[in-house]
């Protein structure tokens, strides 16, 4: 009986949620595109893991904003057969989900998704707080209603907010929308100019120039990719450019009051933590990161024209000579 007992024990810890998190996981990465939000997502992830005691190998892919690369991304993750799968932006996550529906077997490996504004506008889950299926994760929408009454404190007079998107991007068609729809609260006209690829970034920020007072950079993977030349343009015309997120403030932009995308990638390295222990991502609520940070950069408002009224100085959380 004593010997049955003792195997019987050693099943136990073997089957146990801590007995499997002791095992080093795979975890495949499709990122869309390489800049430092989407990098901090990756690093805050991965920190996250490893502070939880998972230990994980993780394979890493970058589309660098082609979309033809993502799916072969998707492809090639699926026949990597992970044990999760980490979708960084939403084209990746939405390129990684249909390739759920053409290969069974990834029918059971959990998806989790970060950076992604809009999960169930972009199909990716139909309900927030019962995601269903083998998809869920951390979305990143954003207030831009509070980011346009942050830009009209640095430039009270402003009349027209120009936006540089990706209109391909499902997230940037959600932000821009809600722009427009806080603009008109407001009484802010919107100057819209679209970039296709990074590459059409600078063209469409030429095109702003004259046609608005200030501009705003949302959480576009393809413009955030490309912000140096959205910077330099303006930088000439003397036209003030805001972000949606921290991380490009130090690369050029006045200010952003917005997450921090180390912190999201730790939101969601906790929930992939719960679920190696044993969670059921379709049971698991999609989470929306709280807490917003002001990052101000005095440099960059200078070379833009922009004067810094000393009560916003009192309010950042962080400022950039």
């Amino acid at each position: 009986m004593k010997r049955l007992c003792i195997v019987i024990a050693a099943l136990f810890l073997a089957l146990s949620p801590a007995s499997a998190m002791a095992k080093t996981v795979v975890v495949s990465v499709n990122q869309f595109v390489e800049h430092p939000a989407l990098d901090a997502v990756l690093k805050g992830f991965q920190d996250q893991l490893e502070a939880e005691g998972v230990a994980a190998e993780y394979k890493v892919h970058n589309a660098q904003a082609n979309m033809g690369t993502i799916n072969q991304i998707a492809q090639t993750i699926a026949g990597e057969k992970p044990d999760m799968v980490l979708a960084i932006a939403t084209p990746s996550a939405q390129a990684q989900a249909q390739v759920i529906k053409k290969a069974p077997h990834m029918a059971k490996v959990p998806l989790l998704f970060s950076a992604v504004t809009d999960p169930a506008g972009a199909g990716l889950v139909k309900d927030l707080d019962h995601p269903g299926g083998n998809i869920t994760g951390v979305s990143d929408m954003t207030p831009v209603d509070k980011h346009l009454a942050m830009i009209k404190r640095f430039v009270p007079g402003m009349k027209t907010v120009g936006v540089v998107y990706n209109s391909g991007e499902a997230n940037s068609k959600t932000l821009v929308q809600m722009l427009r729809d806080a603009g008109d609260a407001m009484g802010i006209a919107v100057e819209e100019a679209t970039a296709a690829r990074s590459g059409d970034v600078y063209q469409a920020a030429k095109s702003l120039v004259g046609r608005a007072d200030a501009v705003y950079v949302p959480t576009d993977n393809t413009v955030v990719a490309a912000l140096e030349s959205l910077v330099k343009v303006c930088e000439q015309a003397r036209l003030p450019l805001f972000a949606a997120d921290v991380d490009s403030v130090p690369r050029g932009c006045v200010a952003a009051l917005g997450f921090d995308y180390y912190k999201h990638g730790l939101q969601a390295g906790a929930m992939a933590a719960r679920i190696f222990g044993g969670a059921d991502p379709g049971a698991t609520p999609v989470e929306f990161q709280k807490g917003l940070s002001l990052h101000l950069n005095l440099g960059a408002a200078a070379k833009m024209g922009v004067d810094v009224p000393a009560e916003l100085r009192a309010e950042a959380d962080k400022i950039i000579e």
